[in-house]
């Protein structure tokens, strides 16, 4: 619209010139109305011709123009798709190349991990698998051995179901525990502590009595079939078997005390007392749940008693013996203490002596470094001393 005003404005003013062109080619005389009338028809057709011009000519520059922008517009669209499109090609390539390159890096993990993870459960399968092959052996190993036990407690129940190798058995359990604590001149083995038998006991204790000694009688038992069908009885809580096989223990055990009372015990020769060794402890808590103990003591005379038991009484024994020992030898010992005292008392008078005569000497000898030293420079301090060259070539000479 501002280009429009520009040329109705260049417009007028061609008129106006045209006007004075008129005017100036009349001279100074005066425009008629018919003049006046023409020049403005004129000059209206002029401005018609001149705005159809015109309209035409901008209407064929806003087509131009909007053909050029159309045309910009469609040429910038196609060249903004093109950019979208490359972007997008670009976009989808880099996210393909990335998508590519996770993928290869996730299947080189992943690689990584299953041969980490395969070498890992491949030495955890073979470290268990080494370690139960090992326990395996061991227990066969085991199982080996206890076959090996079970076969040796075989024969060893074999061996001990007969009378005589059970109380060869239960001798020597004794004689072990005997031996450990006593010496040898203090008891005695299989022999006859009642005079006039020919039976003879396992091991005869001796106690000292006054002068001499008298004997204690130790044997050893060993009712194991009786124990036996008790355990049996016990594995099958067999409340009737239980009860007969007790019975038959008890039985056994104190048969086997009258036996020793009636063979052994021989007062004064040998003690009031015997001892019956048991040489098992369960064998021995089970005489002692059955109130054997107290019986057998009572009725004959014999204590019963398991291995823990003996040793403890042996040992009473034996400090008795040292006791009496000690009280024999006290006299002895009093003399000797005596004997000591008066060597002491010899010791002292001669340590006094010569005690009196080192200090005797001491007073001598501090008369002599003393006194003496003491009176020798008096008299030298008389003389005059020579200087030290002197003196030398004196001794040089001599």
């Amino acid at each position: 619209m501002e280009i429009l005003a520009v040329i109705l404005s260049g417009l007028s003013l061609v008129i106006s010139i045209i006007i004075l062109v008129m005017l100036k080619g009349k001279g100074n005389n005066a425009l008629s109305s018919d003049d006046i009338d023409k020049v403005r028809d004129a000059s209206s057709k002029e401005i018609s011709r001149v705005s159809g011009i015109i309209t035409t000519g901008i209407e064929n520059q806003n087509k131009h123009f909007i053909e050029l922008v159309n045309e910009k517009l469609e040429n910038q669209a196609k060249s903004t798709q093109e950019r979208l499109n490359n972007i997008d090609n670009n976009v989808s390539k880099s996210l393909s190349d990335i998508r590519r390159e996770n993928n290869e890096k996730l299947n080189e993990i992943q690689k990584a991990v299953d041969e980490k993870l395969q070498k890992t459960l491949d030495e955890r399968i073979k470290s268990s698998f080494e370690s139960v092959v090992t326990q395996i052996g061991n227990v066969n190993k085991a199982i080996g051995e206890i076959r090996s036990i079970a076969d040796d407690v075989g024969s060893l129940k074999n061996i001990l179901s007969n009378v005589k190798t059970k109380g060869i058995a239960g001798e020597v359990i004794l004689g072990s525990i005997i031996g450990e604590i006593l010496s040898p001149e203090q008891y005695e083995t299989n022999y006859a502590t009642k005079v006039g038998s020919r039976d003879v006991v396992e091991f005869a204790i001796k106690i000292p009595n006054g002068d001499g000694y008298i004997f204690l009688p130790v044997d050893s038992k060993f009712p194991l079939e009786c124990y036996n069908k008790l355990k049996d009885a016990y594995d099958n809580a067999d409340k009737g078997l239980i009860e007969s096989a007790r019975k038959d223990l008890a039985r056994q055990i104190k048969n086997e005390a009258k036996t020793i009372a009636t063979k052994y015990i021989d007062v004064p020769n040998t003690t009031d007392f015997a001892i019956m060794f048991l040489p098992t402890e369960s064998l021995y808590i089970e005489a002692i749940e059955m109130g054997l103990f107290e019986e057998c003591q009572r009725d004959f005379r014999v204590n019963i008693a398991g291995p823990t038991t003996l040793s403890a009484i042996i040992n009473a024994l034996r400090l008795g013996f040292n006791s009496l020992e000690i009280q024999k030898r006290s006299g002895e010992v009093f003399m000797l203490l005596g004997a000591v005292k008066t060597e002491f008392e010899k010791f002292a008078e001669a340590l006094s002596s010569t005690q009196k005569k080192l200090t005797q000497a001491e007073d001598e000898l501090e008369n002599l470094v003393g006194t003496r030293t003491r009176q020798m420079q008096k008299k030298l301090k008389e003389i005059g001393s020579l200087s030290p060259e002197e003196a030398k070539n004196i001794i040089d000479s001599e």
